[in-house]
């Protein structure tokens, strides 16, 4: 359910390689330090034993980037995408995100439709539509604890067994609207959780180093498709049944996506060994305050947010700019995929065809030019330099393929699904926030001066975070050994 270095990952958990930095602990290099420590030294006292689950032992080898790699590579391994694919508990997790994904989007959609049907107000059925977003902050913040302290099967089933529950119960007739609103706010609050708990488990099994960057890339993409193809699906749904009957159609979806995540994956351990202990709003909170107090990793999360905030201007105004520069609703369809299409176009070249060495290079120079091809609404341009700026933008975002390996490096293991979990709901609320301060802006200055105010601001804002990136680098740069022998030794499990 509700989404560098050119190392041998695919998002921010892939990384066991040793670190590139300077020897000993040192402010701009905290994940070396930290995830030595976690190894307890020979003759050391063993760490308390977590708790498994009943039904199926823990895997006592949980990570498979702990297994000794293979030394000699064998040149019939898939590479690639084809790859991470060949792995089997990557494939449940993958079909997983998609069912829960689709769950989440056809419902939204339905929902503000029933919503609509309802009440007859367009402030209501809007409403329901932004709640997507707002209890993000919430859920990411305070309950991210969950997702180091708990086995990650356990919390991502659960996580889908709620949205379950809560989608089942708006299908109930009886079901107030103010209930309908309640219950969409849970199923966002959760979101974050579970997202944040998935993208640390990505370590776990695809390793930390390639596979995981190609791995959190297939989900990306997946995601974008989504918004591509789900509000089509939706729309063919409510054009079949009524609303709660499309509504009812997704409590399947995240019933699926639970058994295939309970089935299909193993047993692992909770991250931080604390697995019911202790206050969970004050493991949230320290764990948010641990993160963000590390400038490196900091810097390094603010780079995923700043320019999502200032690029999704273009796609809130797209409805007032198709009306100032004279075009029809299709014309606006067209203008509302330009960029996930460039988006999902340039990172499957990105992972299919740059070297990891390669996808680290481009980060900073691709995340610094990412928001100039959208200053050409500054001219107020006609519709085929429009879609054109906003694919091009789509491309810019492709930087967060290698940005998704330097991340991983710098979070210490024990805080990852916490530093997940703050960063998906940080990267959400963002986007609402640059959303509607973009349609405030439009109420005095012209849409076509705002996006390319937006673009200006945001290029300005993306250098100077783009500086402080460089200088909490570790001394020898991003890591980008690509490991290889472990990420084949993988793909047998």
């Amino acid at each position: 359910m509700p989404s560098n270095s050119p190392a041998p990952a695919g998002g921010p958990r892939d990384a066991v390689d040793p670190p590139s930095g300077p020897t000993g602990p040192s402010p701009q290099a905290p994940s070396a330090a930290r995830r030595t420590a976690n190894v307890a030294p020979t003759g050391a006292a063993p760490s308390p034993a977590r708790s498994p689950e009943r039904a199926d032992p823990i895997d006592p080898n949980p990570s498979p980037a702990l297994r000794t790699p293979a030394s000699v590579p064998d040149p019939g391994t898939p590479r690639g995408y084809r790859a991470v694919f060949a792995v089997r508990e990557f494939r449940a997790v993958f079909a997983a995100h998609l069912l829960s994904l689709l769950g989440v989007v056809v419902s939204e959609l339905a929902l503000t439709v029933l919503v609509y049907d309802l009440t007859g107000s367009p402030l209501l059925s809007a409403l329901t539509f932004a709640l997507g977003f707002l209890p993000y902050l919430v859920g990411g913040t305070l309950f991210a604890g969950v997702a180091d302290r708990y086995p990650a099967r356990r919390v991502l089933v659960a996580c889908d067994l709620i949205c379950a529950g809560c989608v089942a119960v708006m299908v109930l007739p009886g079901t107030p609207v103010g209930g309908l609103l309640a219950l969409r706010c849970l199923v966002a609050s959760v979101s974050p959780v579970f997202t944040g708990t998935r993208m640390a488990a990505l370590t776990d099994i695809l390793g930390e180093g390639d596979l995981y960057v190609l791995g959190r890339s297939l989900l990306r993409i997946v995601s974008q498709s989504a918004l591509l193809i789900g509000f089509g699906v939706g729309g063919v749904l409510l054009a079949a049944v009524s609303a709660r009957g499309a509504i009812a159609i997704t409590v399947g979806t995240f019933l699926c996506s639970a058994a295939l995540l309970r089935f299909g994956t193993r047993n692992r351990p909770a991250r931080s060994g604390r697995d019911g202990g202790g206050a969970l709003l004050k493991d949230s909170l320290a764990g948010a305050r641990t993160v963000l107090a590390d400038r490196r990793i900091r810097a390094l999360m603010l780079l995923f947010w700043l320019p999502a905030m200032f690029v999704v201007a273009p796609e809130a105004l797209a409805a007032p700019y198709a009306d100032e520069i004279g075009v029809g609703p299709a014309a606006l369809g067209l203008l509302m995929c330009a960029m996930p299409v460039g988006h999902i176009g340039a990172e499957l070249y990105a992972g299919a065809v740059l070297a990891p060495r390669l996808r680290s290079r481009i980060v900073l120079p691709v995340a610094a030019a990412g928001l100039l091809p959208l200053v050409l609404y500054g001219f107020r341009p006609g519709m085929v330099a429009s879609v054109v700026a906003l694919a091009l933008a789509g491309v810019g975002a492709a930087y967060v393929i290698g940005l998704d390996q330097w991340f991983v490096d710098a979070v210490p293991e024990e805080l990852r699904g916490r530093a997940m979990t703050l960063l998906t709901a940080g990267l959400m609320t963002v986007q609402g926030i640059g959303m509607a301060l973009a349609g405030l802006a439009a109420e005095f200055v012209p849409v076509h001066q705002v996006v390319a105010g937006a673009a200006v601001i945001g290029t300005v804002c993306t250098l100077v975070l783009v500086r402080e990136v460089r200088s909490t680098e570790p001394a020898h740069g991003p890591r980008t050994e690509v490991r290889d022998g472990a990420d084949r030794h993988m793909t047998s499990g």
